[in-house]
C-alpha cells in the first residue's frame, strides 16, 4: 500500500474548492482510462487572473488530493502563472506522491491547462469577429474593386 504524506492525506480528507461553476469561463476535462481517474476543472477569470476555481474528481485519494492542491496553487494567479504549474510542482507541493500515483499530478495540471485553453479559445473569436467587422466596414467604404486591398490592409481576407 502506498505511503502518503500528511499533506496528501489532508487534501484527500478535506479537499478545497470542490464543486462546479455554472457559468465558468473555461472548463477542462481529462481522464486516464487505465486507472479510471477523471478530473474536471472550472475557472472564472477576471482581469487575467483566476478569480475562482472548482473541480470535480472521480478517482483515488491521490487524484482528489492533486485536484485540491492544483486548485489552491492556481487560485489568484495570472493565466500565465497558472500555465506554469507542472506535474512536478504539484507533487512537490504535496510533499511527494508514490511513484505509481505520479500520473495523478499529470492529470491535475492537464485539466487546469485545458480549462485555461478553453477560456482563451472563447476569448480569441471575439477579437477575430472585431477584426472581421473592421474589414467589412473598410471594404464598404472603399467599394467593390478595392475590397481585397482593404481586407489585406486590415490583416484579413476578402
Amino acid at each position: 500500500m502506498p505511503v502518503y504524506s500528511d499533506k496528501v492525506m489532508d487534501h484527500f480528507m478535506h479537499p478545497r474548492n470542490v464543486g462546479e461553476i455554472a457559468d465558468a469561463d473555461g472548463v477542462g476535462e481529462v481522464g486516464n482510462p487505465v486507472c479510471g481517474d477523471m478530473m474536471s476543472f472550472y475557472i472564472k477569470v477576471k482581469d487575467d487572473r483566476l478569480q475562482d476555481i472548482k473541480f470535480k474528481t472521480f478517482g483515488c485519494g491521490a487524484a482528489i488530493a492533486v485536484s485540491s492542491m492544483v486548485s489552491e496553487m492556481a487560485m489568484g494567479k495570472t493565466i500565465e502563472e497558472a500555465m506554469k504549474i507542472t506535474p512536478q510542482s504539484v507533487a512537490d507541493e504535496l510533499e511527494g506522491l508514490p511513484k505509481q500515483k505520479f500520473h495523478c499530478s499529470n492529470l491535475g495540471a492537464q485539466a487546469l491547462h485545458k480549462a485555461i485553453e478553453d477560456y482563451l479559445s472563447k476569448k480569441q473569436p471575439v477579437k477575430q469577429a472585431g477584426k472581421s467587422a473592421k474589414v467589412t466596414a473598410a471594404a464598404k467604404k472603399t467599394g467593390p474593386k478595392t475590397r481585397t486591398a482593404a481586407a489585406k490592409a486590415m490583416g484579413g481576407k476578402e
